[in-house]
């Protein structure tokens, strides 16, 4: 009785769903496809053609390239600007290498394939189908999304979807494959390259000491004026006569103080020559005395607000030291913003603490709480953005960022500047990863089940085939090109292997490069260069619609 109907529709897609993700849990040579199955199932159960209302799974599809795409967009956004920092344009400037190659292959690929005098019918493919191979090799599922909403715009229908989810397969094998070519090729040796990683300095990172105070034109100066005088510098305690002093701004140091010293790493040298040699103390919290606490800030009015502005140190005689954003550590300067699910190492007397943790909230309860008009008020924007055209010379009609890249914009701003505005962009993982499975689940498989209905047709037919090979020459020639080069170069293949999967938002690989070592470097190159990625590749389909059909 639910046939043809919007409760029928829902039921299938939970059905969908569950099966795939259950069969995505299965691993193939220790790697396991996870949410991709998704659109496996929905393939295989749209070949049935079961009557679906069209209407609700358009909806389901859009939201759910908007969940995804939104939250991919919060989470990377407090520190994309940062990542571009420190190599971080070099790594997306190869990344656009590899996207604009493997666009460059896709139209050779369809100048060739309809040329008449080469091959018959049969392996022709329209520009739409190639867009769609094209998004399917490099697992873009933003720029189908852009592409189809641009078929939409012209009003046409052409099988885009089906090209996509021929070359889909083809593209997560391939990325993987440009990964263990490269290890055979260079002869790379996984525990060599972790400890070039380790052995380089990372810069933001903090870096604690213990130094004795030797050099005399460091005492009897107001530490506020030789922090003024010289590259950025936190001293949390000062160990005098036998005593320990919480400094503050007024305070000076005497000949042979010991001092609790921070700064960045590549500082670190410079000041133990100017300072004084590096001693060991047994710095030890004193209940009666000075003690070191983590809070976390979870009052939404700190949020967006600078560390000297809270004047904790003369309001109730405590110092944050570090502060612990997103897994990483970053040096508690004056000028530092503080944020909503940030960790913030204290020192101080513990009545003291007590009232720090007053001013900025330390609740960890109130971090689960979702902030849901952040959510969707970012979603409003975003759809909005995605609406404005982009007039282009020598184009017949505007490109628009649409549903895939408004979103995404609008989400990385709000990551990186929304305390500015007062809003709360702070999301525990989980909850981040939940709006962002759900979402994807949702588009998957609501382009399975429409392509599902030719899928098999298509596979097994000449056209099939082509479908496959321009995939696989989509998917592999660009990064290994461009790995390859690197390799060359000695740059480590840590950040190599991250970069291909980045290069093609391929999550599948980035957990097989993960694998491969304990160090998160993939990863981190992977999420550096994943949004303007992203971005780029909707641009790009877009524009291959709108020159081409």
């Amino acid at each position: 009785m639910f046939t043809n109907s919007v409760i029928f529709t829902i039921l299938i897609y939970s059905l969908v769903i569950a099966l795939g993700m259950l069969l995505g849990k299965i691993r193939f040579w220790g790697v396991s496809f996870g949410v991709v199955f998704v659109l496996f199932a929905a393939l295989a159960i749209g070949h049935f053609h079961l009557p679906l209302d069209t209407v609700a799974m358009d909806v389901l599809k859009n939201l759910g390239l908007i969940f995804f795409i939104y939250s991919v967009g919060l989470q990377v956004g407090p520190s994309f600007f940062a990542s571009l920092k420190h190599g971080g344009l070099k790594l997306n400037a190869l990344a656009v290498t590899i996207a604009l190659l493997g666009t460059a292959v896709a139209v050779v690929l369809f100048y060739i394939l309809n040329a008449s005098s080469l091959f018959g019918e049969d392996t022709h493919l329209s520009l739409p189908m190639l867009v769609g191979v094209l998004s399917g090799a490099v697992t873009s599922t933003p720029s189908l999304g852009a592409a189809q909403e641009a078929l939409d715009q012209l009003g046409r229908t052409d099988p885009i979807s089906l090209g996509y989810a021929v070359a889909y397969p083809v593209g997560v094998l391939g990325t993987m494959l440009v990964m263990v070519l490269l290890k055979l090729f260079f002869k790379v040796d996984i525990h060599q390259q972790e400890q070039q990683l380790a052995d380089a300095n990372n810069d933001e990172m903090p870096v604690m000491m213990t130094l004795q105070v030797t050099n005399p034109a460091f005492c009897h100066v107001p530490i506020a004026q030789l922090s003024k005088q010289s590259h950025p510098f936190i001293i949390s305690r000062i160990a005098r006569d036998g005593k320990i002093i919480m400094p503050s701004g007024p305070t000076m140091l005497e000949q042979n103080d010991i001092i609790f010293f921070l700064t960045k790493e590549e500082y670190a040298d410079e000041f133990i020559q100017h300072i004084g040699n590096r001693v060991e103390y047994p710095w030890k919290d004193d209940q009666t005395g000075l003690v070191s606490r983590r809070i976390v800030v979870t009052k939404s009015s700190i949020n967006g607000t600078k560390i000297g502005d809270l004047h904790l140190r003369k309001a109730y005689g405590v110092n944050i030291t570090r502060v612990n954003r997103a897994g990483v550590n970053l040096l508690a300067t004056p000028d530092l913003v503080l944020q909503v699910g940030d960790r913030v190492m204290v020192v101080g007397p513990l009545e003291s603490i007590h009232k720090a943790e007053q001013i900025l909230g330390n609740t960890l309860k109130k971090l689960n709480e979702p902030h849901i008009i952040t959510i969707f008020l970012g979603i409003a924007l975003g759809i909005l953005l995605g609406m404005v055209p982009i007039y282009l010379p020598s184009l017949p009609m505007p490109a628009r960022l649409g549903i895939a890249g408004g979103p995404l914009i609008v989400a990385i701003c709000i990551g990186a500047f929304g305390y500015k505005f007062k809003l709360i962009s702070y999301t525990t993982y989980s909850a981040n990863l939940m709006l962002r499975e759900v979402g994807l689940c949702l588009f998957l498989c609501s382009i399975g089940l429409t392509a599902g209905q030719q899928f098999v047709e298509t596979v097994f037919s000449a056209q099939g085939i082509v479908c496959l090979i321009a995939g696989a020459l989509i998917t592999i020639l660009p990064p290994l090109l461009v790995g390859c080069v690197l390799m060359a170069r000695k740059v480590n293949y840590l950040s190599v292997v991250g970069l291909v999967a980045g290069a093609h938002t391929n999550a599948p690989p980035l957990a097989y490069a993960s694998s491969l070592s304990e160090s998160d470097r993939p990863a981190v190159v992977y999420s550096t260069v994943y949004p303007l990625i992203v971005f780029l590749r909707i641009m790009l389909a877009q524009l291959l619609i709108i020159l081409f059909v």
